[in-house]
C-alpha cells in the first residue's frame, strides 16, 4: 500500500488551495483524489465574474479564479487523479477510492484533508405537492447545461429558492433569452448575496417574493405551470393568496448540503447546523490527523473564504505529519459557543497553546438584523461589541480573536459569540 503524507479529498478551490499551502509548508508527497474529470470543482460552470477580489484584488470568472490554482498545482507536480472515487476512508487514514486505470485500491495517508465540497437540495426533500413532470432541475444542473454542455433547459422559467446559485441562474436565463416569471423564497429574507440581488433581479425586472413557495405543480410530460402562495410566520399557506404563473421550466435553489458522507462513515462529530464537521482551531475533526475546509465544512458565499480557510487547513496538516503523526493533548480548550443570533461558529473550539496570534471565527446570523451588535464574550466579560449597518443569513460574518487577549483572561472556559441589540 503506497504512503502518502496527505491525501486531498476533492480537487474543487479548497482541495486546491489546501494542497498548494501544504506543499509550500514543506509536505513532498501529496495526492488530490477529484471524482470529476478536471480540477477545479463548482468554479469551472461559474462563467460569471466576481471571483477574487480578496485573493488576487482583482475580479476574475470562476474558470479564471480555479485555474490560478490549478497552474500551481502543475508546477509544483503535484500528483492528482481525476474520474476517481472515494469509497471509504478508516480512522487510522486508510483510503480506499476507485477509476477505470487503477480499479480499486487503498491509500495509506499520514494526514487526511476533507475537501468534497457540497450539493444542492434536491426536489425529493422539498415534499412539493404535485406531479413529477420533465423540466425540473437543480439551479446548479441547470447551470452546468447552459455554460458547459451548451443546453437551454426551458424559455418560461420559475424559480424557487433565493440562494446564489438561482440568483445567478436567473440572469443567465434571461441573458440567453429565456423568460424568467419569478423567483418565489419561502424565508421572508433572500438566501443569496445582496449584491447578487440587485445584479441578478432587479438590473432584468425579475420579481422576488418572499415568504412565498409552490403549492403545486402541473403537467404530465412536462412542468406546464406552478402554483406560489404566500406563508405566514409559520410557514403555513395563506389562503386567498395564491398565483399561477405557466412556465415550462423551474429551477430550484433551496439551499446546499456538504457532502460529508465520507465523514459520517468514519465517525467524524458532525455540526447539527452547518451538517458539517465539528474543527477545531486548526480545522482539525474530532479524529487525529483528519481535516476539513471549504463548502463541506460549512457553506461559504465567497469562494476567496474557501481558499483562506484552505490554506490554513493544509498548512495545519503538515504541521500533523511534521509533527509524527500525533495527537496533542496538550494546552488548554476553550469551547466557542454561539448564541443569541448567531448560529454557529467555525471553529467550535480552540486550543491556547496551538491558537495562532489571530484567529478568524466565521458564523451566520439566523435573521435579518439592522443596526446591530456583534458581541464576543471571555466568559462573562465582554471584549468586542461592533455595531453592523445589516446583517443577513446569507452572508458570512466573522470576527478575529487575538490569542494575548485569550491568555489574558484567567481560567478562561467559554468564548461566546452573539448578536445584541444595543
Amino acid at each position: 500500500m503506497k504512503t502518502y503524507e496527505i491525501v486531498i479529498i476533492g480537487g474543487g478551490p479548497a482541495g486546491l488551495a489546501a494542497a498548494i499551502s501544504a506543499r509550500k509548508a514543506g509536505a513532498k508527497d501529496i495526492l488530490i483524489l477529484e471524482r470529476d474529470k478536471e480540477l477545479g470543482g463548482i468554479l469551472n460552470q461559474c462563467i460569471h465574474n466576481g471571483f477574487g477580489l480578496h485573493t488576487f484584488k482583482e475580479e476574475l470568472t470562476g474558470p479564471e479564479y480555479a485555474y490560478r490554482f490549478m497552474e500551481q498545482v502543475f508546477e509544483e507536480k503535484i500528483e492528482y487523479k481525476l474520474n476517481t472515487m472515494v469509497m471509504d476512508i478508516s480512522k487510522d487514514r486508510v483510503v480506499t477510492a476507485m477509476n477505470k486505470e487503477d480499479g480499486l485500491f487503498m491509500i495509506q495517508a499520514k494526514a487526511i484533508i476533507l475537501a468534497m465540497g457540497c450539493r444542492e437540495r434536491p426536489r425529493g426533500a422539498l415534499n412539493i405537492p404535485g406531479y413529477r413532470p420533465a423540466g425540473i432541475f437543480s439551479a446548479g444542473t441547470a447551470q452546468r447545461l447552459v455554460n458547459i454542455e451548451g443546453y437551454m433547459p426551458g424559455r418560461e422559467v420559475v424559480i424557487l429558492g433565493s440562494g446564489d446559485i438561482g440568483l445567478i441562474m436567473a440572469r443567465r436565463m434571461t441573458l440567453e433569452g429565456a423568460k424568467v416569471k419569478v423567483v418565489a423564497e419561502l424565508m421572508p429574507y433572500s438566501g443569496g448575496l445582496k449584491r447578487n440581488i440587485v445584479q441578478c433581479l432587479d438590473d432584468f425586472g425579475i420579481p422576488l417574493k418572499l415568504s412565498h413557495t409552490i403549492i403545486d405543480i402541473e403537467g404530465k410530460e412536462r412542468i406546464s405551470a406552478v402554483t406560489i402562495a404566500e406563508v405566514d410566520s409559520n410557514r403555513k399557506v395563506i389562503p386567498g393568496t395564491e398565483e399561477r404563473y405557466t412556465c415550462d421550466t423551474l429551477l430550484l435553489s433551496c439551499g446546499l448540503i456538504p457532502e460529508n458522507e465520507l465523514s459520517r462513515n468514519v465517525g467524524v462529530e458532525m455540526n447539527p447546523v452547518t451538517n458539517g464537521p465539528v474543527v477545531n482551531e486548526s480545522l482539525e475533526t474530532n479524529i487525529p490527523g483528519i481535516f476539513a475546509c471549504g463548502n463541506v465544512l460549512h457553506v461559504h458565499d465567497l469562494v476567496d473564504f474557501v481558499s483562506e480557510e484552505a490554506k490554513r487547513a493544509g498548512e495545519n496538516a503538515y504541521k500533523f505529519v511534521s509533527n509524527g503523526c500525533k495527537e496533542e493533548k496538550t494546552g488548554k480548550v476553550v469551547e466557542i459557543v454561539a448564541t443569541q443570533g448567531a448560529r454557529y461558529t467555525v471553529p467550535s473550539t480552540i486550543n491556547l497553546d496551538r491558537m495562532e496570534d489571530k484567529l478568524t471565527v466565521r458564523f451566520r446570523v439566523g435573521q435579518v438584523y439592522k443596526g446591530a451588535y456583534v458581541s464576543v464574550y471571555l466568559d462573562d466579560q465582554r471584549i468586542m461589541h461592533n455595531k453592523k449597518k445589516i446583517m443577513a443569513p446569507g452572508e458570512m460574518e466573522q470576527v478575529i480573536l487575538l490569542k494575548n487577549k485569550l491568555e489574558a483572561q484567567e481560567n478562561l472556559h467559554t468564548i461566546t459569540v452573539k448578536i445584541e441589540e444595543e
